[in-house]
Parts: C-alpha cells; structure tokens; sequence
C-alpha cells in the first residue's frame, strides 16, 4: 500500500499540501484507497491505475447518486489520466463490522438498507448499459470457465448456458421496472453516516452500475458474499421490500434466479481471484456462495439449471473440490 505515484503532486494541486497519505483499502479489482489527513480535514483518495481501471463510470454514477438524494462520496479533485480521484471520506463504520458488533441493530439497519432500494427503485434508471441476457450468461459461464477446472470437473458448458436461456426470461419479462442497479450493493460497501437523509447511508463501489431488474441488488444485499445474513433476516427483509416497493407477482422468481446467477459468477470470480491474481482468502468464501447457490436452485423458476448442476457437479465434490483448491 505505497501511494501512487504523482499522488503528492496531484494533493497539491487540489489544496491539501503536506496531507498525509495513509493506507486504507484495497479490493478484488486494481483499486486502492488511501485515507487523505490535513489538520482536520480528512478525503479519501482512489488509486485506479489506467489502463487496468477507470474511474469515469464511478464519478459519472457518484454524481447521479448525490444528484438525486443518495450519499455517494462528493468529488473533490480528479485526474483521469493518472486515475487518482480524491472523494469525501464517509468514515470508518461499515455496515458488517456495526452489526457484528450490535447484532440487535441487525434488523433495523438492514431495513434501512432495504428502504434506500425502494427509494431508488421509484425513480427512473440513470443513463447505463442494460443489464441484458449477454451479461447474465457470461457473467454465469464464469463458474464453468473457471471454478469447473480448477476443481477438476468435466462440465457440459454448452448446456449450461442452455439451461441459463430457459429460465432467464422470467426476468427479462418482469412486470418489475427497469432501474439504476448498483451491483455490488452488500454489508462491506454500505457506510453508516451521520445523516439525516439517505437513510443515513453512505455508498460506495457503485462504477459497475448498470440498468436492469431491481431483485439484483437486494440480492446482493441479503445473500451476502462475505458475511452470513440469517435466512429468516433475509425473508423478513424480502417481504418489506416487496410490500414497500408493491413489487409484482413475479418479483420473488426473479430474486431466486438473479441469485443463483450471482452466486454462480461469484464463485467462478473468487476462483479466479485466487488462481490468477494470488488472493487465496478469496476460497474461504466458497462454502458460503455454494450453499446460497443451492438454496436459489430449489426454487420451482431454476429447474433447468439445477438440473444441470445435479448431474455436473456432484454434491461431495463441490466441498471436496474446495478443500483441495485451498490446500493447493
């Protein structure tokens, strides 16, 4: 966690000279996060690296956040073609470390969380790509293209993605409207700020936005990656969702399809997290993304896919298959 390059330079331009640089983050992408410290002002910088990053898409939907009543970090000083941003520092409290250490705010803050979606839902989606049937079948190939032979296991890809066309329609025919879709919307991306409006809540890592179904990023949220949400924390969240957002009829297929097809493309992107870019923590999250992935397959609307997972991937060998990945 050394900072960039031209970071000094670049803080002397926008007004904070002499500002400590101190380590703060990094994560699954080429992105780094120092927290910026002059007298009592405090900023964040980005550090993503061109050509490997870009940080316009983050800037473009931070603004459309903030511009439309949602606490996105504010810009401060940009340069694109070194790919450092400064932005506002929303803190230190992230969503998962309040609630493990007050698990009986669990509840309360999640529903806070839930009801920041049902306000953004009710407005028209930003300018964005479509998250289309393209996206969602090669995002699911991920899990063929790269947990599959890490693990050893001969699959049928071509009936994978077969199997993905039959039931990817129930979201494409959703009666639910199109919105703003945050994608990695979970516990490690939600701050809590001290904030009378956006439900008190600071967003982050929102660059990936794209504009599709809005069961994604509840999904996110409540079949989290990286911490255990209680199924019935999870049921009880679903419900005041939907009759918040008075969500249509097929609102809960659409929630169990669009999270077998995260979970599958979680586990392939974690599998390459370690394969190629040398993040064995990664693998310990793959006990968590396999069981949300056959909790997802048991529902009627994932037949064909789980009927393709059954007679692929045996069930011993996902957990077999695991151990001996870590053990590599």
């Amino acid at each position: 966690m050394i900072p960039p390059a031209g970071a000094n330079d670049f803080l002397a331009s926008a007004g904070w000279t002499d500002a400590a640089i101190l380590p703060l983050a990094g994560d699954a992408s080429f992105r780094r996060y120092f927290r910026v410290v002059a007298g009592d002002r405090r900023a964040v910088l980005m550090d993503a690296p061109p050509p490997h990053e870009d940080p316009g898409p983050f800037i473009a939907i931070a603004e459309h956040l903030c511009a439309t009543g949602f606490a996105a970090p504010g810009i401060i000083a940009r340069d694109l073609g070194a790919g450092l941003v400064l932005i506002e520092d929303f803190g230190d409290v992230r969503l998962k470390e309040y609630v493990e250490a007050v698990p009986q705010d669990e509840v309360p803050v999640y529903a806070r969380a839930v009801d920041l979606l049902v306000d953004l839902h009710r407005l028209p989606a930003a300018e964005l790509p479509p998250y289309d049937r393209a996206v969602y079948r090669r995002e699911a190939a991920l899990l063929t293209e790269w947990w599959a032979p890490a693990a050893g296991i001969t699959v049928d890809p071509h009936a994978y993605e077969k199997a993905w066309d039959a039931v990817l329609p129930i979201v494409e025919q959703s009666a639910s409207p199109v919105v703003t879709v945050l994608r990695d919307y979970h516990a490690e991306n939600i701050m809590l700020i001290d904030r009378d409006w956006s439900h008190g809540l600071g967003l982050l890592d929102f660059q990936d936005a794209l504009a599709g179904h809005p069961a994604y990023d509840l999904v996110s949220l409540l079949q989290d990656a990286r911490r255990d949400v209680l199924p019935e924390v999870e049921a009880a969240m679903l419900a005041r969702y939907r009759e918040r957002s008075d969500a249509p009829n097929d609102f809960d297929a659409a929630y169990a399809v669009l999270g077998a097809q995260r979970n599958a493309k979680i586990i392939g992107i974690f599998t390459r997290l370690w394969q190629r870019d040398g993040k064995p923590r990664y693998l310990s999250y793959l006990p968590r993304m396999w069981a949300l992935l056959e909790r997802d397959l048991a529902h009627p609307a994932l037949v064909p896919v789980a009927e393709w997972v059954a007679s692929n991937i045996p069930v011993d060998r996902r957990h077999d298959a695991l151990a001996e990945m870590a053990a590599v």
